[in-house]
């Protein structure tokens, strides 16, 4: 148990990354590559599939190398990624055939309008846990097909290959040899029966979709392939495979039903553990959390937030507003309430638990008194009163109270934003002293698929650092909230017209 190491490969929306880990858990070495993102038109968000590519694999090696281990003491690979975000290449020369939609574009808007016209929604809500969204891959791999004729003749004939992220990483660190991705990436798609755990015929068919470009699923712990000798050298199993989130969740050891966590990225994510069966709800996300094995699979409820973090980085890199991110919790601090300021950072629309493609940005209460410092309040208590949203949509969804809420990402080491978000929910916030969870869930489901580690251990390896206990008083918390959402259906539909 105490010899090895393995690596996980973290490829995000706006970085690449690997960690090597030793058994107890404990990160040896990281490396991290930022990559471009381009916007070719509003609400269009896409990346190059190489320089996914070649951001993952130089850092896999730099961490590698920095932890000044023989890669044959690695004793599995396990990867995680950011997801919906959909790739199509040549299923022989490994090449991309377009440009990466990522998981933030909102292109098919209006196919989603379509279907759901036509009354498809209810269909697709019963078999994938999905709303008809432009988050999801089906639409993003229907406009793909949909834009070249030759494309579709081609998947049609079992000559390319959809993937989201995994499953591209997976067919190049095999060498071409493995065309597969798991059950939780799966069932972000639009096209994947949660229940059944398989490709939905009849989904696929309204889509407009064949099924010979998709790729074989596995559960989320177990064996994908083997990484070709032309990476590292040794064969090493790639035997763990999880979406972002779904792996933070593991790597948060919430096994038990009503644990949940949120991750503070670009977007923020909340995600709640229900157990041996998926449980629907107003507003939020049923899908598959993981699957260990030949063990049942695992469920969760989900309220994806796309902009949180990254309303930080527009006021830096859009708005000149702050030189550094880092900056903004101090700017926060410097004055004592909000100014009835309010930002809606629906900058490509909004998510859970509202589900408008249309809603746009908003910043809202400006006044002559208005500083600087107001305006980077409101963002940072945005990622709050939205996680609120979307955990309040949960607890009534399973009629379990929300106990308590792990937290990880990049922003979860603000302490300002953690106790303003445990005064926002009324329950303690709890940090990990180890906040690169994503990752750290990434090897232990591979620990888990090549039989070098249980779940027991891993809920062991999670230590806490800090727990932020709530001190606003109800009747506040309640008023900031409902003024909060009065800013929000100010937003609604904008982009409609």
């Amino acid at each position: 148990m105490s010899n090895g190491y393995l690596l996980a490969l973290d490829q995000g929306t706006t970085s690449s990354r690997s960690i090597v880990f030793d058994l107890a858990g404990r990160a040896l070495a990281q490396a991290q590559q930022e990559f471009e993102q381009r916007y070719p038109q509003p609400g269009w968000v896409e990346h190059e599939p190489e320089v996914i590519w070649g951001t993952q694999l130089a850092t896999l090696r730099e961490a590698v190398r920095k932890a000044r281990i023989d890669p044959a003491g690695i004793r599995a690979v396990g990867i995680t990624n950011q997801r919906e975000t959909t790739l199509l290449w040549d299923r022989r020369s490994g090449q991309p055939v377009a440009p990466a939609i990522v998981w933030q574009d909102r292109r098919t808007a209006d196919l989603c309008d379509a279907l759901r016209a036509e009354g498809h929604e209810p269909l697709f809500r019963e078999r994938t846990g999905l709303l008809l969204d432009p988050y999801f891959s089906g639409t993003k791999l229907r406009w793909l097909l949909d834009q070249d004729p030759a494309l579709r003749r081609r998947a049609e004939a079992g000559e390319l290959a959809f993937g989201t992220v995994d499953s591209w990483l997976i067919y190049r660190l095999t060498g071409g040899r493995a065309h597969v991705t798991d059950v939780s990436n799966a069932s972000r798609t639009l096209m994947f029966d949660i229940r059944r755990l398989a490709w939905d015929a009849e989904l696929l068919a309204l889509l407009d979709v064949p099924a010979a470009v998709l790729p074989e699923v596995r559960p989320s712990a177990g064996h994908f392939g083997t990484l070709a000798p032309a990476i590292l050298g040794p064969e090493i199993p790639i035997a763990g495979v999880a979406g972002d989130q779904q792996a933070a969740l593991f790597g948060q050891a919430c096994f038990a039903p009503g644990m949940a966590k949120n991750t503070y990225g670009t977007g923020a994510f909340v995600v709640m553990h229900t157990g041996e069966r998926p449980v629907t709800g107003d507003g939020v996300l049923a899908t598959v959390a993981w699957q260990l094995g030949d063990a049942p699979a695992e469920y969760a409820l989900e309220g994806s937030i796309f902009v949180a973090g990254a309303a930080v980085q527009w006021l830096r890199d859009g708005l000149g507003l702050i030189p550094d991110a880092s900056r903004v919790e101090a700017l926060a601090r410097s004055v004592p309430d909000n100014g009835d300021v309010y930002f809606v950072p629906a900058l490509t629309g909004l998510g859970a638990p509202f589900w408008d493609p249309y809603a746009r940005g908003l910043i809202v209460g400006l006044t002559r008194g208005t500083r600087d410092a107001h305006i980077a309040r409101a963002a940072l208590e945005a990622m709050a009163y939205r996680t609120r949203d979307a955990i309040d949509a949960m607890t009534s969804a399973t009629g379990i109270p929300l106990a308590e809420l792990r937290v990880d990402g990049g922003a979860c080491v603000n302490d300002w934003l953690m106790q303003f978000q445990a005064d926002m929910l009324g329950v303690a916030v709890r940090r990990p002293q180890h906040t690169e969870t994503t990752a750290r869930g990434a090897a232990a489901l591979a620990a888990l698929g090549a039989g070098v580690m249980d779940r027991a251990r891993i809920a062991e390896n999670w230590v806490e650092d800090r727990v932020f206990e709530p001190g606003m008083a109800s009747a506040e918390r309640e008023r900031l909230h409902a003024r909060w959402c009065q800013a929000v259906e100010l937003c609604r539909g904008w982009a409609r017209t």
